[in-house]
C-alpha cells in the first residue's frame, strides 16, 4: 500500500506535535509515560527553589517540583510536585522546604505522619513549613548577642559621660601626679632589677656552689630518713616505757620506806644511829691523834699498859 504525500505529511505533523507535547513537558518535569501522582503545597516565600528540584523522604529521592506559581491571592505561592514510585503517605503528612547548604539548593522533604490518618490521593493540597536556613539560624543566634552589645555599649557611655563630670580639673591633676610618681616608681623598678641581675651575675659561682652543698645535704639528709625509717622504734619505746616504770617502782619503794635506801631516807632511827657513830668515829680519829701513845705502843720488856683515861669534851 502506498502512502500518499498528503498521509505521510499529516502522519510527520501528529509525531512532532506529539513529540513536542512531551519534550515541553519533560522540560517542565512532568513524565507523560510514568505513573506519576501530583501533589500542591503553599509557601509565602521558596527561597530561590526551582523546577526539577528534588523531592525527598528521609534523604531518598521520591520525585521533583514540576512547577511553581502564584496562588489566586498573589500572596503565596503554589508549589506543584511529582512523586514518581508507589510511595504513600497521610495527608497530614508535612511538606518542608529545605536548604542543601552554602553549596546545595532548595528541595523538598516530606516528613510523613505516623497517625492513621486518610492517605494523600492524586491532586491533594499538603501543609508546608520553611526551614530556617543556616545564615538566617545564624542571624536569628547572634540577635541577643547583639541586644547585649547594644546594651554594654550604652551603660559604656553612660560610664563615659559620669566619669567625665567627676574628673573635675583638680582631679585630672591629682591623677596625672599619681601617673608620674607611678612612672617614676617603674623606674626604680627598673634600677633595681638591673642592680639584682647584676647581683646575680657577679654571685653566680658562689649561688651554684651553695646550690651543690645544698643538693648533698638533700641527699644526706634522705639518707638519714631512710636509716632513720630502718629503725625499730616501736621495740625501743617499749623497753624505754618498761624502763620508765620500773624506776617509777623504785622511786615509790623509796618513797615508801622499803629497801636499804627507802629505810636509810625513811627511818629517823638509823640516821640518829649513823649521826651518833659518825661523831664517835670523829673523836676517835681526834684522840689518836691527840694521844697516839694509847692506841700504839711497843715495849722490848713487857712495860705495864696504863689505864685509859677519856679525853675532855671542849
Amino acid at each position: 500500500m502506498k502512502l500518499s504525500r498528503e498521509v505521510k505529511t499529516g502522519i510527520f505533523a501528529i509525531v512532532s506535535i506529539l513529540l513536542f507535547i512531551f519534550g515541553y513537558n519533560y522540560l517542565k518535569g512532568t513524565d507523560l509515560l510514568s505513573k506519576s501522582k501530583v501533589y500542591y503545597v503553599t509557601y509565602s516565600n521558596v527561597g530561590g527553589l526551582e523546577n526539577g528540584a528534588p523531592v525527598n523522604v528521609n534523604g531518598y529521592k521520591i520525585g521533583k517540583v514540576s512547577n511553581i506559581d502564584f496562588s489566586s491571592s498573589g500572596k503565596e505561592l503554589i508549589v506543584k510536585f511529582i512523586v514518581e514510585n508507589d510511595f504513600q503517605f497521610s495527608k497530614n503528612s508535612v511538606v518542608k522546604l529545605a536548604s542543601g547548604g552554602f553549596l546545595g539548593g532548595k528541595y523538598l522533604s516530606i516528613i510523613p505522619t505516623e497517625t492513621k490518618e486518610p492517605i494523600a490521593k492524586d491532586g491533594d493540597m499538603l501543609k508546608g513549613i520553611i526551614e530556617q536556613g543556616m545564615i538566617e539560624s545564624m542571624t536569628t543566634g547572634l540577635k541577643p548577642m547583639e541586644q547585649k552589645i547594644n546594651k554594654v555599649m550604652s551603660n559604656l557611655d553612660s560610664l563615659l559621660v559620669n566619669l567625665n563630670k567627676v574628673l573635675d580639673s583638680t582631679t585630672q591633676k591629682d591623677l596625672k601626679q599619681t601617673i608620674a610618681g607611678l612612672n617614676q616608681t617603674v623606674r626604680s623598678f627598673k634600677v633595681t632589677s638591673g642592680n639584682l641581675n647584676s647581683l646575680l651575675a657577679d654571685n653566680k659561682t658562689k649561688l651554684s656552689s651553695t646550690f651543690s652543698n645544698l643538693e648533698t645535704t638533700s641527699s644526706n639528709f634522705a639518707k638519714l630518713s631512710d636509716s632513720l625509717a630502718q629503725v625499730k622504734i616501736k621495740p625501743m619505746m617499749q623497753d624505754l616505757q618498761v624502763t620508765i616504770k620500773k624506776f617509777k617502782n623504785m622511786a615509790v619503794q623509796i618513797e615508801s620506806g622499803e629497801g636499804s635506801v627507802g629505810k636509810l631516807l625513811k627511818d629517823e632511827k638509823l640516821y640518829d644511829n649513823l649521826e651518833g657513830a659518825s661523831k664517835q668515829l670523829e673523836q676517835l680519829l681526834e684522840d689518836m691523834k691527840l694521844h697516839p701513845k694509847r692506841y700504839v705502843h711497843f715495849s722490848l720488856f713487857g712495860k705495864k699498859e696504863k689505864a685509859y683515861q677519856q679525853p675532855n669534851q671542849n
